[in-house]
């Protein structure tokens, strides 16, 4: 049985969120039953299928953004939270 698509926002949506400096801060709950971003009264939450071990969750966090940017991952770069739910994330271009 193949995997749903994760549900995204639109890229409008989500850019909105990003302050004045590309920061973009979001909750991240790892090993969900579906991928999702979600936005809800300002704040970004990201749902991942991925286990928070040996970074897996954070590469994943940063692949579904990224997809939902429309943008390459590598534009995307944790700044802080590499151990947290709460994560702060900056958006180059």
């Amino acid at each position: 049985m193949a995997r749903p698509k994760p549900e995204l926002p639109s890229g409008e949506s989500v850019r909105a969120l990003v302050d004045d400096e590309g920061r973009l801060a979001l909750r991240v709950t790892p090993g969900a039953r579906v991928e999702a971003i979600c936005v809800d009264n300002g704040q970004l939450s990201v749902k991942v299928r991925a286990k928070p071990q040996d970074g897996a969750a954070n590469d994943a966090v940063i692949a579904l953004l990224a997809k939902a940017l429309d943008i390459a991952p590598s534009r995307v770069e944790l700044l802080r939270g590499i151990t947290s739910r709460q994560k702060l994330l900056r958006i180059n271009g």
